[in-house]
């Protein structure tokens, strides 16, 4: 069953009670994503294992525990499941069915001012999220240079970005983060300006 999930969602990180518990799970809401464009439904974990799930302006309550082995079991409208958690990121939950190839899909709303309430919504956060990672990323990362066959760094973005500006380089010039051993990603100082 693992495999399915890290197949298709890679590097997630299981459900960590010390670390998750309190500051990312309990009386956070959750958006399902899956069927949203059907209806939208949020998922909030109480304290006292108490499941609230709201839709539009019904509020249903049911039931949650954890074992020991951060197996949830859940009390839904089909019935008693079991299912393990993983977060993508602090504020992405997955939620993976222990006996099917099924996993949901949560994203943190309790801090979110703009609505999601469709696959657009969805698109558009995610998109803005991840951008915003890279970017942060990529202003404080160091990359190489080659031109003319030669090699020249490490520099961060800025000082890339100028040396392309004052005409010193070619924005065509291919480069390669420090952690990496050559050009094969085929980046070149164009894209990394381009995400600033």
């Amino acid at each position: 069953m693992n495999d399915y999930l890290h197949s298709t969602i890679p590097n997630l990180k299981p459900f960590n009670y010390e670390r998750h518990h309190d500051s990312h799970f309990i009386n956070q809401d959750w958006v399902l994503v899956n069927g949203i464009s059907k209806k939208k439904s949020i998922y909030t974990f109480r304290e006292d294992n108490i499941l609230e799930i709201s839709r539009k302006d019904v509020v249903i309550k049911t039931s949650w525990n954890i074992s020991l082995q951060n197996i949830f079991t859940i009390e839904t409208e089909d019935g008693l499941i079991q299912v393990k958690a993983y977060f993508k990121d602090d504020d992405i939950l997955v939620l993976n069915h222990v006996n099917k190839n099924e996993f949901a899909l949560y994203i943190n709303i309790t801090n979110y001012d703009d609505e999601l309430s469709s696959v657009d919504d969805i698109q558009d956060y995610l998109k803005n999220k991840y951008r915003k990672k890279v970017n942060s990323i990529i202003y404080d990362h160091e990359f190489y240079y080659i031109e003319r066959s030669e090699e020249f760094g490490p520099f961060k973005v800025e000082e890339l970005a100028e040396k392309v500006n004052s005409g010193e380089i070619s924005g065509y010039c291919f480069v390669r983060d420090v952690n990496e051993y050559d050009y094969s990603n085929r980046l070149r100082v164009f894209d990394l300006i381009n995400e600033l």
